[in-house]
């Protein structure tokens, strides 16, 4: 198969080393005139000892990918809408692997890629699986996501598909990308109790509470109960609340200890997903009445520079009711 890899930073390059080990023609696009030369000599840019095998090619020139059926977008969220809507696309298959929410819209990935190109079959690309560890060739488990087009969805898992990067399928399309956007949150959610020393037990707590919030959202947007409960949800969750190698928690590490948000955010040196996140899906919950504590407090934390140990004593002191799933 082609693909288009729309963003050669660190997923888009882990994703494009991926296909060429499988044998496919991989392109990508990035606006990084450093990075898109490197490709060229086949090094990978940001994996230091890693380089591509196979038919790979690079540019800055966008138009170059409107000839593959297959585009991957490794896009960073809110740049989404800018770098499509300068596409000219058909019947092509977009694969979203982003993961985030637009600010102004609310919308996820594939939403607006659709609003921009109607007759394109839009997938979703998602779960546990941290871009250092695919450029290395390690176990890692994903679901595709399709909404109407399932053959197609089988064949490109067919053709994804390696001894070490299982791929599932799902016919949730809003339901793994919105686990794919909302678990950012709660992961900083965790990094800020992890950075104020509150321990394992609270950690737990918060990821176990944060699942619940999810799928709350979630089904309140039209997504299945059951796929949070997956790979896209649970799975991805469970990542990015507890490693090292996720910036979501490393933000929220860095804050609880002390550090301003702006700091934190030089400090970390890359796109923090759930940074952007946090602040479409803190509207979202207000104008459609979701109850949202976590939510509700990254944002006091991270837009309103609210004290971070008084917005977790607030968070403490409500009342507890039943547990529910």
């Amino acid at each position: 198969m082609d693909f288009a890899i729309l963003g050669a930073g660190r997923w888009g390059t882990a994703l494009a080393g991926h296909l060429l080990r499988l044998g496919h023609r991989v392109f990508l696009f990035d606006k990084n005139q450093e990075a898109v030369e490197k490709i060229k000599r086949g090094v990978n840019p940001y994996f230091e000892g890693h380089y591509f095998e196979g038919n790979v090619s690079a540019s800055t020139d966008l138009r170059g990918a409107e000839e593959f059926e297959n585009i991957l977008c490794a896009l960073p969220a809110q740049a989404v809408r800018k770098v499509f809507s300068k596409l000219q696309l058909g019947e092509n298959r977009v694969i979203n692997a982003s993961k985030g929410l637009e600010i102004d819209t609310f919308k996820r990935v594939s939403e607006v890629i659709k609003e921009l190109h109607p007759s394109v079959m839009t997938f979703a690309l998602s779960g546990p699986s941290f871009a250092k560890e695919v450029a290395e060739g390690k176990p890692t488990a994903v679901v595709l996501a399709y909404d109407q087009d399932k053959d197609d969805a089988l064949e490109l898992q067919k053709n994804l598909n390696s001894e070490n990067f299982r791929v599932y399928i799902s016919s949730d399309l809003p339901g793994v990308e919105l686990g794919g956007a909302l678990k950012n949150v709660i992961a900083i959610a965790c990094g800020i109790s992890d950075g104020l020393g509150y321990g394992h037990n609270a950690r737990a707590g918060l990821i176990t509470r944060g699942l619940v919030e999810m799928i709350r959202i979630g089904t309140a947007l039209g997504a299945k109960r059951e796929t949070f409960f997956g790979l896209s949800g649970l799975g991805d969750l469970v990542l990015t609340a507890t490693s090292d190698l996720s910036r979501n928690r490393t933000l929220g590490l860095l804050v609880g200890k002390g550090m301003p948000v702006s700091q934190a955010l030089e400090e970390i040196g890359q796109t923090v997903e759930g940074y952007r996140t946090v602040l479409p899906l803190y509207r979202l919950a207000e104008e459609r009445r979701i109850y949202a504590p976590i939510t509700e407090a990254v944002y006091k934390v991270l837009y309103e520079n609210h004290d971070v140990r008084a917005v977790v004593e607030e968070m403490l002191t409500r009342p507890p009711g039943e547990e529910s799933i």
